[in-house]
């Protein structure tokens, strides 16, 4: 049987072009991903609280499929509506799935904790609304966000269509302007990284932690899967 060690749940806006790929890209044997989507075009806070009233579907449908764990893929998805939002839509997950349920946005704060990180530079493709929205949301978690630099990419599927480089440079710039942090994090779960994190890391001379990276690393953790993703051990 396939998924013989984990059936992976993934709830992921529509126009993500990403996060699916990066994943199958580092599953371990015996693991497999099932997806779901939720309707969105423009990353917006508007269009963005639209599309989180379709994740209790997406929930219901995974179940049909008998996954484990259920993973909510876009990370200001999981704080548009307010800072707890992140636990109320895994709750309803876990209510709706009968199964284990993470966000990207818990994924990325538990990830930040793990590698002891306390005052970060966050990158993003975001729009400047998104971008402080993300800020308070970290702050209200413990972190100082010491700088955040968004690209203000407003088509989902132009975010996705980002070549790593973008992220690397983007990266490298904050790092320049703000050498007095403890890492990085890259965000938006549309936005390609893994080819990058470890140069990027090395370039700096600090950890890296982004989006999907955080994602997969909690989700196979609470699945029960052990994992070394750049540094990120279950």
């Amino acid at each position: 049987m396939l998924g013989w060690r984990l059936r992976l749940g993934l709830i992921v806006p529509s126009s993500n072009t990403t996060m699916e790929p990066e994943l199958y890209q580092h599953l371990p044997q015996g693991v497999t991903l099932h997806t779901a989507r939720m309707s969105i075009t423009n990353t917006t806070a508007e269009e963005l609280l639209k599309m989180i009233r379709e994740f209790e579907g997406c929930s219901a449908l995974l179940k049909t499929a008998g996954v484990n764990v259920v993973l909510y893929g876009c990370t200001t998805g999981s704080f548009v509506k307010d800072k707890s939002h992140d636990r109320e839509i895994e709750a309803r997950i876990e209510e709706i799935a009968g199964v284990p349920a993470i966000t990207t946005g818990r994924a990325v704060v538990e990830a930040l904790k793990a590698k002891g990180l306390k005052k970060i530079a966050v990158v993003t493709p975001y729009l400047e609304e998104l971008d402080e929205m993300e800020r308070e949301y970290l702050t209200h978690h413990g972190f100082v966000v010491k700088i955040i630099k968004g690209l203000r990419i407003i088509k989902n599927l132009d975010i996705g269509k980002c070549e790593p480089t973008v992220a690397y440079q983007l990266g490298r710039e904050v790092a320049r302007m703000e050498p007095d942090m403890d890492g990085l994090f890259i965000s938006c779960t549309n936005f390609r990284t893994f080819e990058i994190i470890e140069p990027l890391s090395l370039d700096i001379g600090k950890p890296v932690i982004t989006s999907n990276q955080a994602s997969l690393w909690m989700a196979l953790k609470m699945g029960g899967i052990p994992s070394s993703l750049w540094g990120l051990n279950s």
